[in-house]
């Protein structure tokens, strides 16, 4: 592994019939880094996050995760070697729980791992931590269904941070959000990051893109057009023609 980079992708392709999705993307991402990944609707993004995540297999490339090489690793593994990731839309287990739809991550990613053997009491205890942290320690028995929209983004990312990943891919998570509550999100994410998370921010709002990302990546028709410090990246010709539409 060279030092300091947790995750790295090579050259890394995907088609769907004759529609090349991505094509020989690169992408390195460093330890406790925060990277925000943009590009217009069609772009590629979820597609190249997917391939990171293991959600579907890309037609070429490899990525290698903290030294090792992953390809053919399937998502669950990839979570229980410390890939997480929330997603756009969330995806909680609706009959469940607050409380218990954060001790699945725990029980059956953590709790998988090597040299960690929690009980069902504190699975229980860092589960109330974890929803405490995200502001919905007093919905511990409540459904998602009683959740306002920004209550369940935060379970979304509560869930995705009890898996203890060292690399977080977060799906806009702050669509349909008004301004105060994109505020609260980017609080939620910078604290995370503070405790050493990596971070894929992938986002349609620029001003939380600018605010949050240390490096900013574009991705336009499978293409990485961009890679690098935010202010310069927002002035290159092709990222305003091809994602500002200037």
């Amino acid at each position: 592994m060279r030092e300091g980079i947790i995750l790295e992708a090579t050259k890394v392709k995907k088609k769907f019939g004759g529609f090349v999705a991505l094509n020989d993307i690169d992408l390195t991402i460093r330890r406790g880094e925060r990277v925000g990944l943009i590009g217009p609707n069609g772009s590629g993004k979820s597609t190249l996050t997917n391939c990171l995540c293991g959600a579907i297999k890309p037609d070429g490339g490899s990525v290698s995760f903290a030294g090792q090489t992953i390809d053919g690793v399937s998502a669950h593994e990839r979570a229980r070697l410390g890939i997480g990731r929330s997603f756009q839309l969330p995806r909680p287990f609706h009959s469940l729980s607050l409380l218990d739809n954060i001790r699945v991550p725990l029980k059956y990613v953590v709790n998988r791992r090597a040299g960690h053997r929690m009980s069902e009491q504190d699975i229980s205890t860092r589960a109330a931590e974890l929803l405490g942290k995200f502001g919905l320690g007093g919905k511990a028995g409540r459904l998602p269904r009683d959740l306002t929209q920004v209550e369940m983004r935060k379970l979304e990312l509560a869930r995705a941070m009890a898996t203890e990943p060292t690399l977080l891919v977060s799906d806009e998570a702050m669509a349909g959000l008004s301004n105060s509550e994109v505020d609260e999100i980017l609080g939620l994410l910078m604290a995370l990051n503070e405790e050493g998370v990596a971070i894929i921010f992938i986002e349609h709002i620029m001003r939380a893109v600018m605010v949050f990302s240390e490096r900013l990546v574009v991705l336009v028709a499978g293409q990485k057009i961009a890679d690098g410090l935010p202010k310069e990246v927002i002035a290159n010709k092709h990222v305003v023609g091809a994602y500002l539409g200037e």
